[in-house]
């Protein structure tokens, strides 16, 4: 796969990217070098190798549950929690209704 001039053009245009002639003569060769080692990887064997989310293997790091002993997140304390709203209803947090 080659580029041309004129995509590259096309490609600087839709980027954005103001080039002058010089400019978009050097890129051609340039970006046709990519291509090719895009195409060179895609020649590589890599039926044995596993997907991978990382390059080194990373664990979640877990806080230990501590169930009630924290008052905090203990949880069950809906009413305490609903009597800081300025309106409740059933049991969840009151709010004015938006349409438009």
């Amino acid at each position: 796969m080659s580029i041309t001039r004129e995509e590259v053009a096309k490609i600087a245009s839709l980027a954005r990217i103001q080039m002058d002639d010089a400019a978009l003569d050097r890129m051609v060769p340039e970006l046709n070098n990519i291509l090719g080692w895009v195409e060179q990887l895609g020649e590589v064997d890599t039926s044995s190798v596993e997907p991978m989310t990382a390059v080194i293997p990373q664990a979640m790091r877990l806080r230990e549950d501590v169930g009630d002993a924290d008052p905090l997140t203990a949880g069950g304390r809906r009413e305490d929690v609903l009597a800081n709203a300025p309106a409740a209803e059933h049991g969840f947090f009151g709010v004015p209704k938006v349409i438009e």
